[in-house]
């Protein structure tokens, strides 16, 4: 069995721009591309797993392109592959597909150099008669200006109208995947799972996926899922307890690390001393304005607490 009939996420990853779920001002923009038959240079941002890199491949399926998808975060291969397969690949005209262009995906385009950046921006220049690129990213404040001005950004946010019928298609979607794998579940467990990892879907079908081994989902999926324990941490912070400060940040990581300082802000302000409130509120809008660019998350969290256990006084 190879990885794409295996792995949920691949084997159910839409085929088409009207199978993805995506808010209808988005899904508009996409069939509009399709109408015309052509593609510009493209930007997709937005947060994991809410399908922009499905959203790509749909898109380039259904445009009958050649495409080569290149992942961003392989620090090791990515210049190299960039400078010799890649540009192998735009510099040619396609043989096999009656399209205008080929395609070159770069996923998680913000987790590459300045200099990869520069160098995809020179590619986009001079192979624009053969080839289009899309680039995925989280953070679009992390692609440089030079790239991101030949781009058409489009923005995968959700905004909080849309978030109730967004919500209530992944939670169709999912039931009909767990019906097609015969997955047992209990129907309010999977509201609280899309509710709560709201737009991660890929989190919430790989963590079903594991979980479901044994023909069914129950309650006890939630417990999978790292709970955010602030008192903890505040406690330890008011000891200054720097290694269980650290563990925390250890044990806390597959959340959002901007999530993590707003609910530890939140708990702060019955805390500390007055005067320290300011001080917290510089620090945490410090860090969580970093969180776009630091290339260690843990570090940066770790660096926030250390420095709120350092600088503020705790009542």
């Amino acid at each position: 069995m190879s990885r794409d009939e295996f792995l949920w996420v691949e084997k159910y990853r839409p085929k088409t721009i009207e199978d993805c779920i995506l808010p209808d001002n988005i899904k508009k923009t996409f069939q509009d591309f399709l109408d015309k038959g052509e593609v510009p240079n493209l930007l997709l941002a937005g947060p994991a797993g809410c399908g922009k890199t499905t959203v790509a491949k749909a898109l380039c399926n259904e445009l009958g392109v050649d495409v080569y998808v290149i992942n961003g975060s392989d620090e090791g291969r990515f210049l190299d592959t960039v400078r010799n397969t890649a540009k192998n690949f735009a510099s040619t005209v396609s043989l096999s597909s009656s399209a205008r262009h080929k395609v070159i995906i770069i996923d998680e385009a913000d987790n590459t150099t300045h200099d990869v950046q520069l160098l995809l921006r020179a590619n986009i220049e001079a192979f624009y008669k053969n080839c289009r690129f899309i680039f995925t990213c989280n953070y679009k404040n992390k692609i440089l200006e030079p790239l991101h001005s030949r781009c058409a950004v489009i923005d995968f946010s959700i905004t909080g109208k849309q978030r109730p019928e967004i919500a209530a298609s992944f939670f169709q979607r999912l039931n009909y995947i767990l019906d097609t794998e015969r997955i047992e579940a209990d129907k309010k467990v999977l509201v609280e799972l899309v509710n709560k990892h709201f737009p991660d879907w890929r989190r919430v079908l790989n963590e079903c996926q594991r979980y479901a081994v044994g023909g069914k989902i129950d309650s006890g999926i939630l417990a999978t899922f790292s709970d955010i324990k602030v008192h903890d941490v505040i406690k330890n912070l008011k000891e200054k307890n720097f290694p269980e400060v650290r563990k925390w940040v250890n044990n806390s990581l597959d959340n959002d690390s901007t999530v993590l300082l707003r609910r530890v802000y939140d708990a702060l302000y019955d805390v500390l001393e007055g005067p320290s409130i300011a001080a917290a509120v510089l620090i945490v809008s410090k860090y969580q304005y970093q969180s776009a660019f630091v290339a260690d998350q843990e570090i940066n969290l770790l660096a926030a607490l250390t420095e709120i256990m350092v600088e503020c006084e705790f009542k």
